[in-house]
């Protein structure tokens, strides 16, 4: 009897191959897809500096105080976001991106100047196919 599901390959221990269910860099790309990560990543990193939670906040419209810091809390867990915690009245906290999180920023800016760039392109292409399935 034929089968279409392919066996499953054993993965040497330290190897990572994306496309598999059970691949760590399958978590690490599902975290970095995420909507808040993406927008958290670039704001920290087009300012440039260590910023404080309520100017990250002030900086991305529609985030929640529950989403943001469960977003910078994932962030600093991976490595890619530094919290620093200054002992002042009121306690000051300042968020930004360590060198890992530099690295991640520059693919994270070419994908948003992307977007930037092709809106009106993929717009006239969702008009196209919109006008093409009314048709049917």
């Amino acid at each position: 009897m034929a089968t279409t599901a392919k066996p499953a390959r054993r993965i040497e221990p330290g190897t990572y191959e994306a496309y598999m269910r059970d691949c760590p860099a399958v978590a690490l790309l599902s975290t970095i897809s995420n909507r808040w990560v993406s927008l958290t990543m670039c704001t920290l990193g087009s300012y440039g500096d260590a910023m404080r939670y309520s100017h990250i906040s002030r900086e991305i419209p529609g985030v929640s105080q529950k989403m943001l810091t469960r977003t910078l809390r994932m962030l600093e867990r991976d490595g890619i976001v530094k919290r620093t915690v200054t002992p002042t009245v009121p306690v000051r906290v300042d968020y930004e991106l360590t060198p890992l999180g530099q690295g991640l920023y520059g693919l994270l800016s070419q994908v948003r100047d992307w977007a930037v760039d092709k809106t009106d392109e993929v717009d006239e292409a969702r008009a196209r196919y919109d006008s093409r399935q009314s048709d049917e």
